[in-house]
C-alpha cells in the first residue's frame, strides 16, 4: 500500500491512499466471512450462501462498505502517525476508485492542530494588584447574611409594593394562544428585579394578594424567540401570596445564630480575615489573567471552525449543568431570557475562540520551554486533592486508570506553564510605570 501527503493547506491535511486490489478482495473476503449470516439467498440455507452468489444476487459492492470501513481505519491511523499528524476532527473520505480487479483509492481530508507561533512570553510588564478589604465590604458582607437569613412574612393588609416577593400563577397568551414557555405556578417573583418583560413588574403594584388580572406587554424588537419578537402579549395572573423580607437585627444574637462566634465583634474579624484570602487570591488569578493575556494577545494562531464549534459545545453544556443545578434547563432559561441557542452561540463564540487560542498558547510554550509533568509532580496533586477532600491518599491513587491520570497531567502541564509564564514576567506599580513615562 501507498499513502502519500498530497498538501497540508489551511490546516487541512489532504492524504491519498492506494491499496492493491488483492488486499482489499481478503478485506472483502473478511467481510462476507463475518456478514453471510444475515443473507437471505433463494435455494441456499440462510448463512450457506457462497460469496459470489451473494455478490451476483445483491450486487458486486454489497461487502465494499464494511472491508474500506476496515482497511481506511487502519492505513489512516498509520498514515497520521508516519507523517506526524494531529488531527482536531474526523476526516472527510473520497473513495476515487473501487471495484473488481481495481486498486482501491482513497482520499481523506483531514483538519489538523494549528501551529501556534509566539510572540513575546518572556519579560512580560503587567501591573501590580492590590485589593484592601475596607469597613463598607465588611459590612456588605453582614447585610447580605442579614438578607439570606431574613424572614418572609406574609403581607395581608396592603397591597403589592416595590421590593416584595409575590407568588404568582401566570399564562401568557399571543394573538389569544397560549405560547411555550410562558406559563408557570407559584412562582416566586421580586417586584423591582426586573426579572421579567419589561413592564411585567410594575403592573403587579398595587394588586392584593388573591387578586387576578390581566398584564399586557410588548415583547422587545429584539427577543430572542423570533415568534414572540416584537409581539404584545397579554398574561393572566393570579396573585396568590405578598411577603416582605425582614432582616434580623445587627447584634451578638444574630453573630451566635449563623456562626460559631460569640459577639459581632468576633464574626467581624473572621470575616474581614476571609476577605482578605479572598482578595489576596483575586488579586493573584487578576495579574496571572494579565500576563497571560498578553502572552496570547502576542501570538498568532489560525484555528479551525471546528474546535471553535467544540469549544462552544463546551460552554453550552457548563451552563445547562448550571442553570439544572437551579431547576432549569438550558433551553428553558433561554426561552424565559427571550435568547434563541443560535444567538447564544454567537454570544460566546469570542470566549470559546479565546479559551482555544489560549489552550493552544500554553502548549506551544510548555513545548518550547521544555515544561514537563514528573511523577513528582503527579502523586503531590494526588496528595493535594486528598488532603482538601479528607479521602485517602492511597485509594484515591488507585481510584486513577490511565485516562484519569492523562487528565490530571494535562491539567498539571497547564498549571506549571502558567507559573512558568508568571515567575518570568515583570510586574511593575502604576506609580513607576508613570515615572518611566515622564522620563
Amino acid at each position: 500500500m501507498s499513502v502519500r501527503l498530497e498538501k497540508i493547506e489551511n490546516n487541512v491535511a489532504t492524504l491519498r491512499m492506494e491499496i492493491p486490489y488483492d488486499r482489499f478482495d481478503k478485506a472483502v473476503q473478511v467481510s462476507y466471512l463475518k456478514n453471510v449470516s444475515r443473507f437471505n439467498v433463494p435455494g441456499f440455507r440462510k448463512g450457506k450462501a457462497p460469496r459470489k452468489i451473494i455478490e451476483r444476487f445483491y450486487g458486486e459492492g454489497v461487502f465494499y462498505e464494511d472491508a474500506i470501513d476496515e482497511i481506511f481505519h487502519e492505513e489512516y491511523n498509520n498514515a497520521i502517525k508516519e507523517n506526524n499528524l494531529i488531527p482536531v476532527d474526523l476526516p472527510k473520505v473520497d473513495i476515487e476508485q473501487v471495484g473488481k480487479n481495481k486498486d482501491l483509492i482513497i482520499k481523506a481530508e483531514v483538519t489538523l492542530k494549528p501551529d501556534v507561533k509566539l510572540g513575546q512570553y518572556k519579560g512580560i510588564e503587567v501591573e501590580k494588584v492590590e485589593y484592601n478589604v475596607t469597613d463598607e465590604d465588611v459590612q456588605k458582607e453582614l447585610e447580605d447574611m442579614r438578607n439570606k437569613n431574613a424572614r418572609l412574612v406574609a403581607v395581608e393588609d396592603r397591597p403589592v409594593q416595590k421590593g416584595d416577593i409575590v407568588y404568582i400563577d401566570f399564562t401568557g397568551y399571543v394573538d389569544g394562544k397560549p405560547f411555550e414557555g410562558g406559563s408557570a405556578e407559584n412562582y416566586a417573583l421580586e417586584v423591582g428585579s426586573n426579572t421579567f418583560i419589561p413592564g411585567f413588574e410594575d403592573q403587579l403594584i398595587g394588586a392584593k394578594a388573591g387578586a387576578e388580572l390581566d398584564v399586557k406587554v410588548k415583547f422587545p424588537e429584539d427577543y430572542g424567540a423570533k415568534d414572540l419578537a416584537g409581539k404584545d402579549a397579554t398574561f393572566k395572573v393570579k396573585i396568590n401570596d405578598i411577603k416582605v423580607k425582614e432582616l434580623p437585627a445587627l447584634d451578638d444574637e444574630f453573630a451566635r445564630e449563623v456562626s460559631e462566634f460569640d459577639s459581632l465583634d468576633e464574626l467581624k474579624k473572621d470575616i474581614r480575615a476571609r476577605l482578605e484570602k479572598e482578595a489576596e487570591f483575586k488579586a493573584k488569578n487578576q495579574l496571572t489573567d494579565a500576563v497571560l493575556k498578553k502572552v496570547v494577545d502576542n501570538a498568532s494562531v489560525d484555528i479551525p471552525d471546528v474546535m471553535v464549534n467544540r469549544e462552544i459545545d463546551n460552554i453550552l453544556a457548563e451552563f445547562d449543568l448550571n442553570m439544572r443545578y437551579y431547576g432549569l434547563d438550558m433551553y428553558r432559561y433561554l426561552r424565559y431570557a427571550g435568547i434563541s441557542e443560535e444567538q447564544f452561540r454567537n454570544n460566546v463564540k469570542e470566549e470559546a475562540t479565546n479559551r482555544v487560542k489560549t489552550t493552544l498558547v500554553i502548549e506551544k510554550v510548555a513545548k518550547e520551554e521544555n515544561i514537563e509533568v514528573t511523577q513528582e509532580d503527579v502523586d503531590k496533586e494526588i496528595e493535594e486533592m486528598a488532603k482538601i477532600n479528607n479521602v485517602d491518599v492511597q485509594k484515591l491513587k488507585e481510584s486513577y486508570d490511565e485516562q484519569r491520570i492523562e487528565h490530571l497531567k494535562e491539567h498539571i502541564l497547564v498549571e506549571k506553564t502558567i507559573d512558568f509564564l508568571v515567575n518570568n514576567s515583570k510586574i511593575v506599580d502604576k506609580g513607576e510605570d508613570q515615572n518611566k513615562e515622564a522620563k
